[in-house]
C-alpha cells in the first residue's frame, strides 16, 4: 500500500549549505550536564531502596526523592514503556518533550536531561545510564524516543472505531488519580525502550523493542519528583494494531508480547562526596514582563 502523505520521499538539491543543530549553548550555560559530575555520580555506591514491579498493560506513580537514582528496565525481557514526570509538589511544572527534543535530540540518552516545561525549564532528571544508547538501525530507528506520544483511547477510536480503555494514556490517568492528579496533568512522554524514527514520507513509525532482561535506563533526580511510567498495551510492538476486539486480539498475539516493566530507587551511600559540585537547578532568571506594560495601581486610583 502506498504511503499517505503530503511529502515527497524523493529527495530534491537547492545548493543549500548543510544547516546546523537550532539549540546550542552559550559558555556557562546549564543546558549540557558536566559529564564528569555525572559520571561520578553514576559511579558512587548506591543501594536500592524501593523496587516496583509494573503489571502488563498498566501503570504505577512513585515518588522519587531529589537526589536520589531511578533505574527503569524489563526484567522479563523486550517491552516499551511511556513516562511521565512532574515536579512532586507543583505538578504544573512537568516534563516538556519537544523542548526536551529541540535542546538535546529526539531520542534520548546518557548525560542529556529530560526538561521541565515554561516559565520553569529546567532539568527534571539527567540520565546517568543507558545500555541501548547509541543504537542507530539501518531505517534509521534510535531508541527512547520523545518524537512520538503515548497511545490513547481517542486516536484508536478514530482509527479502529472500536473503546479500549487500557492504552497508556488511560493507564497514566488511572496511576496519578490517588496523588490528586487527572487525565488533564497526563503529558507528552518519552517513550522508553522504544525504537522510532521518520520514513521517507516523514511519517513516524516504530519498530520492535530491542532490550532484553539485563538492559536498563538510568536517571538522576535534580528535583523531588512524581514518576509515573505504563507498560504499553502494544508490548514489545513486534505485533502491534489498533483496536481491542478480544479474539482480534489474541489471534494477533499481541498480549503474548506484553511483560511487566519496573522501577527501582537508589539511594547515594556518600551523597555528600558523590554530588560535590552539583546544584539544585534553578529557574531561568528571565526579568522580563513578555512586552506588556502593566502599572500597578491601587484600585481606587486615578489617571
Amino acid at each position: 500500500m502506498s504511503a499517505i502523505s503530503s511529502q515527497n520521499p524523493e529527495k530534491q538539491t537547492y545548493g543549500l549549505r548543510k544547516p546546523k543543530a537550532a539549540y546550542f549553548p552559550q559558555p556557562g550555560s546549564k543546558l549540557y550536564a558536566d559529564k564528569d559530575l555525572y559520571q561520578k555520580i553514576a559511579n558512587s555506591k548506591k543501594r536500592l531502596v524501593k523496587s516496583y514491579l509494573i503489571q502488563p498493560r498498566s501503570a504505577l506513580a512513585v515518588e522519587i526523592p531529589a537526589k536520589s537514582i531511578f533505574r527503569l528496565t524489563t526484567p522479563e525481557g523486550p517491552q516499551v514503556g511511556d513516562l511521565n514526570i512532574w515536579n512532586r509538589h507543583n505538578p504544573r511544572e512537568r516534563f516538556w518533550a519537544a523542548r526536551t527534543r529541540q535542546l538535546h535530540s529526539a531520542h534520548v540518552s546518557t548525560y542529556d536531561r529530560l526538561w521541565s516545561n515554561l516559565p520553569y525549564l529546567r532539568p527534571l532528571v539527567t540520565i546517568i545510564g543507558d545500555t541501548l544508547g547509541g543504537r542507530h538501525d539501518e531505517w534509521g530507528g534510535r531508541v527512547h524516543d520523545t518524537l512520538g506520544t503515548r497511545c490513547d483511547p481517542y486516536v484508536d477510536k478514530l482509527i479502529s472505531g472500536e473503546d479500549n480503555d487500557f492504552h497508556c494514556h488511560s493507564n497514566l490517568t488511572r496511576a496519578v488519580l490517588p496523588y490528586g492528579l487527572t487525565e488533564f496533568d497526563v503529558h507528552d512522554v518519552l517513550n522508553v525502550f522504544q525504537v522510532t524514527g521518520l520514513n521517507e514520507y516523514d511519517q513516524y513509525f516504530m519498530e520492535a523493542c530491542p532490550s532484553e532482561k539485563t538492559d536498563f535506563f538510568e536517571c538522576f533526580a535534580e528535583q523531588d519528583l512524581l514518576v509515573a511510567l505504563s507498560a504499553c498495551p502494544g508490548g514489545d510492538l513486534s505485533n502491534w494494531d489498533w483496536g481491542e476486539d478480544k479474539d482480534k486480539v489474541d489471534q494477533m498475539g499481541m498480549i503474548d508480547t506484553c511483560r511487566r516493566l519496573q522501577i527501582e530507587v537508589y539511594q547515594l551511600e556518600d551523597p555528600e562526596t558523590a554530588l560535590q559540585g552539583w546544584e539544585e537547578p534553578q529557574f531561568p532568571k528571565y526579568r522580563g514582563n513578555h512586552g506588556l506594560d502593566i502599572s500597578l495601581r491601587s484600585s481606587g486610583s486615578q489617571e
